[in-house]
């Protein structure tokens, strides 16, 4: 017989504490949507539900950072981390790790607390690591869910990623801006860029600009392939460069980031690709569960799309209609 299970707490009382920026109740949060028991799951889709949707909307700039593996984004995330703090930010960040083959476990987020040593971590930056678990895109099914709790409790919320792929583009669908990372002399990141990846980034930075003439080639040749492209919200694509371990461009680099949350903001675009990021979360899972079959007898991935876009609420309760909905139509349809 197993002891005596904590109880759960009030998902009002937690929403309030996570929105008043107290950290042991961000760390509750989190823990509440890692829980996968029933009673566990109702309780944090009233804590999502009772978040204010005015603050998660515009106040806090999500951001993601993705790039090839070994490109340097623990030591540029430390840079950027320093300049934020210096105006007085207070940053949150998910750090998504391959999944341990024996543990299931990440590591990129033990990374980060190692700088403790360099400054950059106290109470203004919150740390959680979170295992892909091998989902595709690089990104884990938690991390939409849990952006929320960290934009409701941060000024800047970060992503980091496994690494960049050709198809590894979901970064791109649940974050504001998306800062690409590219390393000189490596034709890795030309090619993602070439293969399809070129939708993704809204901010590219070459990293290691330290080493010289490599770096500015690299440069050079990111700022020819972009041209002047235009992003399909109308944004122009810039490319920087800068040394995280020399501390190089790296104000420069922020005020860019910035620069494209403003843009949004004076656009009016945030609040509606908030919408669109959690449609597409709702989708995914509506896709693993149900398969293609699944989401078309639900109006097709088009129709739910324009549909969730439309709607707001937490994202467990509109995933769970259409999830309760789809089985009450099994239950009814000729042989079934």
């Amino acid at each position: 017989m197993t002891g005596q299970r904590r109880a759960l707490p009030d998902p009002e009382t937690l929403a309030g504490s996570v929105t008043a920026k107290d950290r042991a109740a961000v760390a509750t949060a989190l823990n509440l949507l890692d829980d996968t028991r029933p009673e566990a799951r109702r309780v944090a889709s009233q804590m999502l539900a009772t978040l204010p949707e005015e603050k998660l909307d515009t106040e806090a700039h999500l951001i993601g950072i993705t790039g090839p593996p070994g490109v340097g984004k623990s030591s540029l995330t430390a840079a950027l981390i320093n300049v934020w703090r210096r105006q007085g930010k207070r940053i949150g960040i998910l750090a998504v790790d391959p999944s341990s083959p024996l543990s299931g476990g990440a590591l990129l987020g033990d990374r980060l607390r190692m700088m403790a040593g360099e400054g950059i971590a106290d109470n203004s930056v919150f740390v959680r690591s979170l295992a892909n678990r091998g989902a595709f895109g690089g990104l884990s099914a938690e991390v939409w869910p849990m952006s929320l709790v960290m934009l409701a409790a941060f000024d800047i919320v970060l992503i980091e990623t496994v690494g960049v792929g050709q198809r590894e583009v979901d970064v791109s669908k649940l974050s504001d801006t998306t800062v690409f990372v590219a390393q000189p002399a490596s034709g890795d990141s030309i090619q993602f860029l070439k293969a399809g990846i070129m939708e993704v980034p809204h901010v590219l930075v070459v990293n290691k600009a330290d080493i010289g003439a490599a770096a500015r080639r690299m440069l050079a040749e990111l700022r020819t392939t972009l041209g002047h492209r235009i992003d399909p919200d109308g944004w122009e694509i810039p490319a920087v460069s800068a040394s995280a371990t020399k501390n190089i461009g790296i104000e420069e680099l922020a005020e860019t980031i910035d620069a494209h949350r403003q843009w949004l903001l004076s656009k009016g675009r945030l609040a509606d690709r908030r919408r669109r990021f959690q449609a597409e979360w709702i989708i995914r899972r509506l896709l693993d569960e149900f398969g293609r079959f699944g989401v078309a007898q639900l109006g097709g991935e088009d129709g739910l799309f324009r549909q969730l876009t439309q709607r707001a609420g937490s994202p467990f309760d509109q995933f769970d209609e259409l999830r309760d909905g789809f089985l009450a139509h099994l239950k009814t349809s000729p042989g079934t």
